[in-house]
């Protein structure tokens, strides 16, 4: 798999099938977790000729089990953040350099050169506890960039606001990536206008404030911080690459990333746009699962976009960018 892991990142649409029914086969006979649930499903291994008859493995699975493909000792191990009522997913990672190349190349295919961006991170939940991959990824954003305003917040509102004003008088091109609770939190405490900064939100209040759906708190941030329109990233433990949102919540992925829907009631049953349950693809995920069947509800358009609605009934709430409606 070493000379594919080298190709992942120059998929294209055209190639993305090819890539994806490879590391199917690869994954079904190394990852016995993954082989175990296709055989459950009834599906044969034979009869799988499509990204569509690929079957999405439930995203829970990353709390009951070891998901892994091959024998590995793992050189990071990913964990979900959570309550005190719930578990918690833990992503095992082989290669993360695998992981840093998938979330470098996904920024500034989306946001440019990172050495052309101030980045700062207002991620207090996160950087509270230990392997978080939101974290590892901002971090190394922070190195890249190489700015001497590059860091990582806590609580220290007054000195945000102080260096973001100082960057806008530069008019510094900038990142402010954040929890959303601190977003709404900080927005509150130091109302600016922000017209070199990107603002971007990464979902969740982590119990700290009440739920609110995205158009809402969009509302919010775009007045208070002036704003013409905030940003968000669709990511999670379980996966290696992310989407990203510039403007109303309709997210935009990778080449090696993909998104497809599932029907509500039956899990085999691919949907091409409309309404239903987020499948996601991420050839990234090479060494663990990259077919994922998660607890989101969208909307995907013709063009591959799409739209996080929610989750789907009683799931657990925790991950990026994932409010309820």
């Amino acid at each position: 798999m070493k000379e594919f892991v080298n190709n992942i990142f120059s998929v294209t649409p055209q190639t993305f099938t090819q890539f994806a029914l490879e590391v199917f086969h690869y994954q079904y006979q190394n990852n016995s977790v993954y082989r175990n649930w296709v055989n459950a499903l009834g599906v044969h291994y034979s009869s799988v000729q499509s990204i569509n008859d690929i079957p999405c493995m439930p995203v829970s699975f990353f709390k009951s089990h070891q998901v892994t493909t091959g024998e590995f000792k793992a050189q990071v191990i990913f964990e979900s953040s959570g309550t005190t009522q719930t578990i918690n997913s833990r992503h095992f990672i082989k290669d993360a350099d695998l992981y840093r190349q998938s979330f470098i190349k996904g920024f500034e295919r989306f946001y440019g050169d990172v050495k052309d961006c101030c980045i700062i991170g207002l991620l207090p939940s996160y950087l509270e506890r230990s392997g978080s991959s939101l974290v590892m990824m901002v971090d190394e954003l922070i190195k890249l960039s190489g700015h001497a305003e590059s860091g990582f917040y806590l609580y220290e509102f007054d000195k945000l606001a102080s260096v973001l004003k100082q960057l806008e008088s530069r008019q510094q091109k900038t990142l402010l990536i954040g929890v959303t609770f601190a977003l709404l939190d900080f927005a509150e405490q130091f109302p600016m206008t922000l017209k070199h900064t990107t603002v971007m939100e990464t979902g969740g209040m982590k119990g700290r404030r009440k739920e609110m759906i995205r158009p809402e708190v969009h509302e919010i941030l775009t007045q208070r911080l002036g704003a013409d329109k905030i940003h968000s990233e669709y990511g999670m433990t379980e996966l290696l690459s992310q989407g990203y949102s510039d403007a109303a919540g309709i997210f935009r992925t990778v080449p090696w990333m993909k998104i497809l829907l599932r029907d509500e009631d039956d899990p085999l049953r691919i949907k091409q746009e409309g309404r239903g349950l987020i499948n996601v693809i991420d050839l990234a995920n090479v060494y663990s699962c990259s077919f994922i069947a998660t607890d989101d509800v969208g909307t995907l358009f013709e063009d591959g976009s799409f739209e996080v609605l929610g989750r789907f009934d009683n799931s657990d709430i925790r991950g990026c960018s994932l409010m309820v409606v």
